[in-house]
């Protein structure tokens, strides 16, 4: 619930800050009618990012062992299991959803937990479906371009989608003393390794691009173009903030 009040708030506050639009035809091209709130937000994450959150993704690569890292990082996606399942089946995909079911029971089971990927050498692959994904499938369209404060890119369709995720996430039905720290610290978690996997790519776009917003614009946009159309972007895929 805590996560669903904050994407709701944050897209809120952006939208509510949006009053600030342009009229530059490249970024009306972009579906970036609020670019002006959208750079504030991108320029105070890359502050956060460089001072914050770069510095832990590097002492965390550092530190801790890659087969450690890997461990969390598959734990991560296995958790995150159940949600591409629900958005399969709301996709109308029963077979791609049942590959991950059994992707789930064997990598929860013989997997330890998730923390070895035991389905992907099983020849049972991985699949990458989200809220936001299953909307547009179903003929959303994505609307005005967003970057979400200390979250990233985002769109209204995607920000609804991620709500909805919360809802297809088993653990969020299920109340325990420590529940919440526990959500906190996966959501933690998941920002850190994804941060750390990232870290070459997102300095080498950085370095090569003329207006590094207008760059994680368009390969934001591209990329979730074609994981709707079912196709392969041809881009980079960035870190969520």
């Amino acid at each position: 619930m805590h996560r669903t009040l904050i994407v709701a708030g944050l897209m809120s506050l952006s939208l509510l800050t949006s009053a600030c639009t342009t009229n530059s035809p490249d970024a009306l091209a972009q579906h970036d009618p609020f670019e002006p709130t959208n750079r504030f937000s991108f320029n105070a994450t890359m502050k956060a990012d460089k001072y914050v959150l770069k510095p832990l993704a590097q002492g965390y690569v550092a530190v801790v062992p890659k087969v450690a890292r890997d461990g969390i990082h598959n734990m991560l996606v296995n958790i995150n299991e159940p949600v591409v399942f629900g958005n399969e089946l709301l996709q109308g995909s029963p077979k791609r959803a049942a590959s991950t079911l059994g992707r789930f029971l064997v990598n929860s089971t013989v997997g330890v937990g998730g923390a070895i990927d035991v389905a992907t050498k099983m020849g049972i692959a991985s699949d990458d479906q989200d809220g936001g994904i299953t909307l547009g499938k179903w003929g959303l369209r994505e609307g005005p371009y967003l970057f979400l404060p200390l979250m990233g890119p985002s769109s209204p369709r995607d920000a609804l989608g991620e709500v909805g995720d919360t809802y297809l996430q088993p653990l969020h039905y299920i109340n325990f003393h420590g529940a919440t720290t526990l959500g906190y610290a996966r959501r933690g978690m998941s920002i850190l390794d994804q941060r750390a996997a990232n870290l070459d790519t997102l300095d080498q776009i950085q370095r090569t691009s003329i207006d590094f917003y207008a760059t994680s614009r368009s390969l934001y946009r591209q990329r979730r173009d074609a994981q709707i159309n079912g196709g392969k972007a041809n881009t980079t895929n960035l870190p969520n903030f």
